[in-house]
């Protein structure tokens, strides 16, 4: 570099990657998102809570599994399962049942979003 030579920014490859983002969150992608957020959780709360507990971490008894932080398709695997017959518990065939396919996918992704419990290493 010369003395008196003027100097160009380095450019940041987050700059691209952050516009990108908030084009995107200002999307119906995004909408979208958050509209399905509040459907799962809204459905998570009318039909789970009772009886694993609020966002799915206080479970009534010890048998009943924490869903908070489980993996999404793990989730939505199992209430398939219930859902069909496949996997059989007589409270959660009857709750499973009823859902739609898109339910299911809203009900795993509130719950897979999440808090879980986390074990120390």
């Amino acid at each position: 570099m010369k003395i008196g030579m003027p100097v160009e920014p380095k450019q940041s490859a987050l700059g691209p990657i952050l516009s990108f983002a908030l084009v995107l969150c200002a999307s119906p992608i995004c909408a979208a998102a958050t509209a399905s957020d509040d459907a799962g959780k809204k459905k998570a709360d009318e039909a789970c809570a009772a009886c694993h507990g609020p966002e799915g971490n206080k479970p009534i008894t010890p048998e009943t599994p924490r869903l908070g932080g489980q993996q999404y398709g793990y989730l939505v695997q199992a209430l398939n399962d219930y859902r069909n017959g496949t996997r059989d518990n007589p409270v959660m065939s009857a709750m499973a049942k009823p859902l739609t396919e898109k339910e299911i996918r809203e009900l795993a992704g509130y719950f897979s979003r999440q808090q879980g419990l986390t074990t120390k290493r």
